[in-house]
């Protein structure tokens, strides 16, 4: 738990019809690239992860290789909520040994001195025909469906903007959960200023399949929300005084 809470921050948001996932990437040095932190699983599913990036390459290559399969024998999507057990199951599996011999409660990978579990937490981002999804999957092997929710370094911060908002991304399209999004991602930063290159955003939509948004388009959603922020401090009140109070996220 502690290896995600030192990643880098994770932002995952939907509405009925999006979701959008976004991830603070920033290089070790001026000479070097950052490492993604969101990867493509299928044509409508996606994970943002926060923590090791080895655990997430591996969790989410188990992701596509499950997909994958699934397509193959039964033609068709793999459906998101045995996506998501199957991802739990992989953090915490049960001994098939004692399972088989015994019927008992399952033995976890933590409960053997040769295992360790996985120090990455992942937002899953889904669409099927029910609809959008979020999931979050986190090292102990429990997972939960939300709204909206942030992982990673300084996520608080995150979350206490994502709960005044998330009552109004129901209806949302993408380029509008992409701006709460970078909202989001800025609470981050502490102060530090927020740039297209060092944040990454993907959006899942209907019609609309797994893609990184453009570098250009989202300096273009930053430079707005800059001349929004400049506004004076009364308009931006009154807009603050119509938003519902908080409540909690998850679903």
């Amino acid at each position: 738990m502690e290896a995600v809470k030192q990643g880098s921050a994770a932002i995952g948001l939907r509405s009925k019809t999006h979701v959008v996932l976004a991830t603070v990437n920033k290089a070790q040095s001026d000479l070097s690239s950052h490492q993604k932190k969101i990867f493509k699983v299928h044509d409508h599913v996606a994970v943002a992860i926060a923590g090791l990036t080895a655990d997430g390459r591996v969790l989410s290559r188990y992701l596509r290789s499950e997909c994958i399969n699934h397509s193959f024998v039964y033609e068709s999507p793999l459906p998101v909520s045995p996506l998501v057990v199957h991802l739990a199951d992989k953090a915490q599996p049960p001994s098939k040994l004692y399972r088989k011999l015994f019927e008992l409660m399952p033995f976890v990978c933590t409960q053997r001195s040769w295992k360790r579990p996985y120090g990455v937490g992942l937002l899953v981002a889904r669409l099927d025909e029910s609809g959008a999804h979020l999931y979050y999957n986190c090292p102990s092997g429990n997972y939960f469906e939300y709204q909206a929710f942030a992982i990673g370094s300084r996520s608080q911060a995150a979350k206490t903007y994502l709960e005044r908002k998330f009552e109004t991304f129901t209806n949302y399209k993408g380029e509008e959960l992409i701006k709460d999004a970078l909202f989001a991602i800025k609470e981050t930063l502490q102060g530090e200023k927020l740039t297209s290159s060092i944040c990454t955003v993907a959006v899942v939509g209907v019609d609309e399949p797994f893609h990184f948004v453009d570098p250009k388009m989202i300096q273009e959603v930053i430079n707005s929300m800059e001349v929004r922020e400049e506004a004076p401090a009364e308009q931006i009140d009154m807009q603050e005084d119509r938003s519902p109070d908080a409540a909690p996220m998850d679903i």
